[in-house]
């Protein structure tokens, strides 16, 4: 599992929420409050749609031809639907990475 796809199933889960809130209960932006927080409004402003195609690729773990195939869509479809979304995700995480290692850097 790489780390795009571990991100998006620990925040479509739950567990992202879960284990952020038990890390910092300050007021500090680490990285993964970070990564909650802009996951939180990329995924608030996808639709329905966009998000049950991400959920069946991610955590249900089909191939785009399983979920072409599920959705009535092609693939090219599928992938015109979920690629903008996976490429804001890999964004995020290496803001949060440099974020990180700026951190340590300052320490």
């Amino acid at each position: 599992m790489n780390e795009v796809e571990l991100n998006i199933r620990l925040y479509l889960t739950g567990v992202m929420k879960s284990w952020t809130g038990r890390i910092s209960s300050t007021e500090q932006l680490t990285p993964q409050r970070f990564i909650l927080n802009a996951m939180t409004e990329l995924f608030d402003s996808l639709s329905k749609n966009d998000i049950e195609l991400i959920r069946l690729r991610y955590i249900e773990r089909l191939t785009l031809s399983e979920v072409a195939s599920r959705c009535h869509l092609s693939e090219v479809t599928i992938r015109r639907h979920t690629n903008p979304t996976i490429k804001q995700v890999k964004e995020i995480i290496k803001k949060a990475t440099e974020q990180a290692q700026n951190a340590r850097e300052i320490d």
